[in-house]
């Protein structure tokens, strides 16, 4: 009986298994630097779309708020006044029950526009312009409760961006209880396939 023993061939596998787990560490590399790409890149649209949700708030409680207290407001001036944005807001009497009394009050607003969800049935749309032109951000915009108050909704005694206008005049006047509003906002990038979103809740008080 005879023992057979070699040593041909291993270097060959040798070489074969190391070049396996070479291969295996730059698929492992490649596939860290990829999904590293896809994060910072959702991380950006998502940046992008948080900002742009900020823009709606400001936008909504500086110019359109006050215009919608004003009982002859034209809802043409909204596309006249604010050119380019593609604004439209929903004046049905929903919203002049939102604007004036607390949730249990809206008769005038079906499920849709009682929810929570910015995006279902929202008080107010507009879209921002982005670089490069072809894409922008649409922004929905609703009011999810409302706690009222005293405020003198003619304009004459409204505080204006950190100041208030001082009246000379000796009428004594009850204290000033602002009416509360929780705002829900959200942003979002309009490109095919994008799924990043920004949804902000602010407690407004007017």
């Amino acid at each position: 009986m005879t023992k057979l023993s070699s040593d041909r061939g291993a270097a060959l596998i040798t070489a074969l298994m190391l070049t396996t787990l070479s291969l295996v560490i730059a698929m492992a590399l490649l596939s860290t630097i990829i999904t590293g790409t896809h994060v910072a890149a959702s991380q950006k649209r998502y940046r992008s779309s948080l900002t742009a949700a900020q823009g709606g708030v400001d936008l909504f409680t500086r110019e359109i708020m006050p215009r919608l207290f004003q009982a002859d407001y034209d809802p043409a001036a909204f596309v006249r006044d604010f050119p380019g944005l593609d604004l439209k807001v929903a004046l049905s009497p929903c919203l002049r029950q939102k604007l004036t009394s607390p949730p249990s009050a809206w008769s005038s607003c079906d499920q849709a526009q009682a929810s929570p969800d910015p995006a279902q049935a929202p008080d107010l749309t507009f879209r921002l312009a982005g670089l490069p032109p072809a894409t922008g951000f649409n922004i929905s915009t609703k009011i999810v409760d409302t706690v009222p108050g005293n405020t003198d909704r003619s304009g004459y005694y409204l505080l204006d961006a950190g100041g208030a206008v001082a009246a000379q005049d000796d009428v004594i006047r009850p204290q000033h209880v602002p009416a509360l509003y929780n705002i829900r906002v959200q942003g979002m990038r309009e490109e095919p396939g994008v799924r990043e979103k920004a949804r902000l809740s602010v407690l407004y008080a007017y």
